[in-house]
């Protein structure tokens, strides 16, 4: 898939009141500070699309883009901001997980994770999360500027293993590099193959 168009649609704080289309969409989420503005604007060709910032915690609501007048691509905050109030991260945590749960043009949730540093709880907790709740998702693996490095495949391989000790069976993964433009084509050529199985049925029976 080639990323034609990539516009920036709107921004919400409930669920109830994003966009009432037929279009599928896809959700990025993770912990702050693991590249996710980077990583929107690498996928869509669009340097300015999503804002990216040095201040962790700046993505306080549901973004949503539309890409080749097709499909939706959703930034959500992330998680884990230490330095936000307590009551802040509720509130982040029930927006997070109401649209997680209510969304029905959601198709997949992207968890990006900081491949330069070991498995984090918070993580695999949040991934836990999807699963209990029966929320598809596959893991993206951001920041890998060496992504055959042997600290990256070493990380990896480590969360991997983590996982295994919850899953009987893991995820598609995708490993990433906004700075090199590496991995692209693959989560590209990922959501392609997911539209083709979107129903608007789907929606219509819901």
């Amino acid at each position: 898939m080639d990323v034609k168009n990539a516009e920036y649609v709107a921004t919400y704080v409930d669920v109830k009141k994003c966009p009432e289309t037929f279009m599928p969409e896809y959700a990025m989420i993770g912990r702050s500070n693991v590249g996710k503005s980077s990583l929107i604007n690498y996928i869509c060709n669009h340097k300015g699309l999503a804002k990216t910032s040095s201040t962790p915690g700046k993505t306080q609501t549901i973004n949503y883009f539309v890409i080749n007048h097709s499909w939706h691509l959703v930034d959500l905050p992330g998680y884990g901001y230490a330095k936000s109030s307590q009551t802040k991260r509720a509130e982040w945590t029930k927006m997070i997980h109401n649209y997680l749960q209510n969304r029905k043009q959601l198709q997949y949730v992207f968890i990006l994770i900081d491949s330069r540093i070991p498995p984090q709880a918070l993580d695999l907790e949040f991934i836990n999360w999807l699963g209990e709740h029966n929320i598809p998702f596959v893991i993206v693996f951001t920041k890998a500027d060496k992504p055959g490095g042997k600290d990256t495949l070493i990380n990896i391989e480590h969360f991997k293993n983590a996982l295994t000790e919850t899953w009987d069976s893991l995820p598609d993964m995708f490993v990433t590099s906004a700075d090199r433009k590496y991995g692209k084509e693959l989560i590209l050529k990922f959501i392609e193959e997911a539209n083709k199985e979107f129903s608007t049925k789907d929606l219509l029976s819901n």
